[in-house]
């Protein structure tokens, strides 16, 4: 027993030892990672202990931690709130309509931009591609009103010109119109930025694959799904399982410019999801103990849509968490 001590013990001093000396080899390194540690712990972290006020009845002035203990109070009335019900609709029918469409969109798109030969039209194709995600959704909200116009709007007057529509369409001003209108608009403004780490999974694939696939008589197609399809598979199952982890965050910049800052009432029933809903009700109300409880509730319903799309990937082999 002893000697299998001591036989040990040399070997834990040296990985410590080991450990350190790399720490302090990428000394220089290390410092620059300290900025995004304290971001994330003043801005991740500590707002963590505002949780105990959706069991509070807090107001201003009162020092956090320190309001009255009110238990589940604002959790009932979140779920006996009739218009919660429309609230909670709206969140998981855009989320679905955004992952069903939004999410493979770049995956083929990717691909799609890898069998051009022509490099510099699909460099040129991929920049105009990333430029909308770099104008804010306010500049891009005026940009689309503009665009979808009744009065002189280039799609309503296509529309009407080619006789598809006798009369122009109110795109941003009817509510069944405004689910369609969110999906795009976001395919729009995050397709070409999305498919960067597509790019950069497709890139590690080695040309040697195709070469031999070839050799074996695979077309064109064939390639595609079974070469560069499957050797980014990792990636994208990794990128689907977090964005089922964000299935509720319906996109607040988004909803909030696309309806005028929830002031357009036509709107509200099929736009007001559970981020303007915080905002409106718990927010601009001074409802905060309320607004932390229905926060509460889309967290920690993510939460619970990680774990299963996690525990769903493990069975495929590639789990996350």
């Amino acid at each position: 027993m002893n000697e299998k001590v001591v036989l040990q013990r040399p070997t834990v001093i040296r990985k410590k030892r080991s450990f350190m000396k790399e720490f302090l080899k990428q000394a220089d390194l290390q410092i620059l990672v300290i900025p995004s540690i304290i971001h994330i712990i003043i801005f991740s972290y500590i707002p963590m202990y505002g949780i105990i006020m959706a069991f509070q009845e807090f107001r201003l002035g009162d020092f956090p931690g320190l309001s009255e203990w009110v238990g589940l109070k604002h959790f009932y009335y979140l779920f006996s709130d009739p218009n919660f019900a429309t609230v909670l609709r709206n969140t998981v029918v855009i989320s679905l309509l955004k992952l069903l469409i939004n999410f493979p969109a770049p995956i083929i798109f990717a691909i799609l931009m890898n069998e051009l030969y022509n490099i510099r039209f699909r460099k040129s194709v991929q920049t105009i591609s990333y430029l909308p995600h770099f104008i804010s959704w306010v500049v891009a909200g005026t940009l689309l009103f503009d665009f979808f116009s009744v009065d002189n709007g280039a799609v309503n007057s296509a529309l009407v010109g080619l006789g598809i529509v006798e009369r122009p369409i109110h795109f941003f001003g009817e509510g069944k119109y405004f689910w369609p209108m969110a999906v795009v608009t976001d395919l729009w403004k995050g397709l070409g930025w999305n498919t960067i780490i597509y790019f950069a999974a497709i890139t590690a694939i080695d040309p040697e694959l195709y070469q031999v696939a070839e050799i074996d008589g695979a077309g064109r197609y064939a390639k595609m799904w079974h070469i560069t399809f499957a050797s980014i598979l990792p990636t994208v199952i990794l990128l689907l399982i977090f964005t089922v982890g964000n299935l509720l965050n319906a996109n607040f910049d988004q909803i909030m410019i696309l309806t005028n800052q929830m002031t357009n009432a036509k709107l509200r029933e099929y736009a007001d999801v559970i981020d303007t809903y915080v905002y409106r009700v718990g927010l601009r109300g001074n409802r905060y103990s309320y607004a932390s409880a229905a926060g509460l509730f889309k967290s920690l319903t993510n939460i619970v849509l990680l774990l299963v799309a996690n525990k769903i990937a493990s069975r495929t082999g590639h789990e996350v968490l």
